[in-house]
């Protein structure tokens, strides 16, 4: 892998696209550190400290959101419009004609359909936002250092709104470039980048403590890295798994060429779900706690001890949370894997050409065959992907080292995008190779 990357810094299209994400990230590591005019930042980060609905948007921000820069809600409104679209591509008839027979031009109209999507939910999400800030009250303070006038409060609401939605509009912006210029997933490599940008702060927090606890921590820190060494391990074993299905081409004659005869293979990823299902199953387990921390020490006494179960039983340590969080990951998994991989598409497509399983028959009896395959692959991948989920909770637990933040999530998105990353790299240096090769 080091050798492929100093390898391609010598090739010139590669390391100018190379020089293009780095000054992309470069970009986006500034845009953190713009902090959004008339906040009162010890306030905001004490309330930053309470919720834990913020650290997990906060993981994808790379410090933004503890800052309350411009672009503190992240890349986040155009993952959810992104996850959207692609849900409403399987029930609305004409988007799904759109995204399979509307070719490069499908593409962009779906395009063009996931910005204006990501604008009204940044938009939304902004709004609301602001306004449930605007009116929290601490000893300490506001959060917003707001004026007197009642116009002015408006204005300043305002400014504060399309501040944070023309933030996430530049960094979805900053993401298509580096796709056309640079390498990579440009929106996915955004992400990586801002999970990566927390880890120098969590290494230090760590050390810290280890400086005070002596001995005995450094011990548990070393237990910590080899557990997630093998963590890391098994995920790029789930990420880059396939299932190889043979697929047979009969010959066709079309005028004096024959075509096909040829043998192939039919891959099936191992975790078709990719990060959707711990995403989707973590922004519900949240959801009760965020929910429950409006609720205000002058509520009713009955809300009170409503909000004191739902904030026991949902604690990351707690038996209750980690088993509900494992059976969302398995329903979301085989929820959303049988919704990226169509197998009568597949089988249909494979009968228009031609191709047939050895000893299954086209059409219907092949659907069924790939769909009892797809049954025992998603089986393994949500199980897999369900320990994972819950891992760092027990991983944190049994080595005591807390300072160390390192979600599921984040570790499913940092190791897939570094091997999209490296594979993309590698397939143009292929290329090249080649191009030279035909060369006269």
């Amino acid at each position: 892998m080091l050798q492929t990357l100093l390898s391609s810094f010598k090739v010139t299209d590669i390391r100018n696209r190379l020089l293009w994400l780095a000054g992309g990230l470069a970009i986006f590591v500034l845009t953190t550190h713009i902090t959004v005019p008339g906040v009162n930042i010890k306030v905001w980060q004490t309330l930053l400290a309470q919720g834990e609905i913020f650290k997990f948007l906060g993981m994808f921000t790379g410090g933004a959101l503890d800052n309350f820069a411009i672009d503190a809600m992240g890349i986040t409104p155009y993952i959810n419009a992104s996850i959207i679209m692609q849900l409403l591509t399987v029930v609305i008839p004409k988007l799904h004609e759109l995204q399979k027979e509307g070719g490069e031009m499908g593409r962009r109209k779906l395009g063009q359909y996931v910005r204006s999507l990501t604008m009204g939910l940044a938009l939304l999400q902004a709004t609301m936002m602001t306004l449930s800030l605007a009116r929290y009250k601490s000893p300490a303070g506001s959060i917003f250092l707001l004026p007197e006038s009642p116009i002015l409060q408006f204005l300043y609401l305002i400014t504060v709104i399309f501040s944070l939605t023309a933030g996430t509009a530049f960094l979805m912006w900053l993401g298509e470039m580096i796709s056309d210029k640079g390498i990579g997933n440009g929106v996915s490599i955004l992400i990586f980048a801002g999970i990566t940008l927390r880890f120098p702060h969590y290494l230090n927090q760590t050390l810290q403590m280890a400086g005070v606890k002596g001995p005995e921590y450094w011990f548990s820190m070393v237990l910590f890295l080899v557990i997630t060494v093998g963590l890391i391990m098994g995920i790029i074993m789930l990420t880059q798994g396939q299932r190889k299905v043979p697929v047979q081409y009969a010959k066709r004659v079309v005028g004096r060429k024959v075509f096909g005869g040829q043998s192939t293979y039919l891959p099936i990823r191992v975790n078709n779900a990719g990060v959707i299902s711990i995403i989707f199953a973590i922004s519900i387990m949240y959801l009760p706690v965020t929910l429950t921390s409006f609720i205000q020490p002058t509520a009713p006494y009955w809300l009170q001890v409503v909000k004191s179960s739902i904030d026991t039983i949902f604690r990351h340590d707690h038996i209750f949370y980690n088993l509900m969080y494992f059976l969302l990951v398995v329903f979301f998994t085989y929820f959303y894997s049988a919704i990226t991989f169509n197998i009568v598409d597949v089988a249909d497509n494979m009968k228009k050409y031609g191709g047939f399983i050895p000893g299954i028959r086209p059409g219907r009896p092949t659907a069924e065959y790939l769909e009892k395959i797809l049954a025992r692959i998603t089986f393994i991948s949500a199980m897999c992907l369900g320990l994972i989920a819950i891992a760092p909770t027990y991983i944190m637990k049994l080595t005591k080292v807390t300072t160390f933040f390192m979600g599921s999530t984040s570790l499913l998105i940092v190791v897939g995008v570094a091997l999209d990353l490296m594979q993309q790299i590698e397939a143009r240096m292929v290329m090249r190779h080649y191009q030279g090769f035909m060369k006269k």
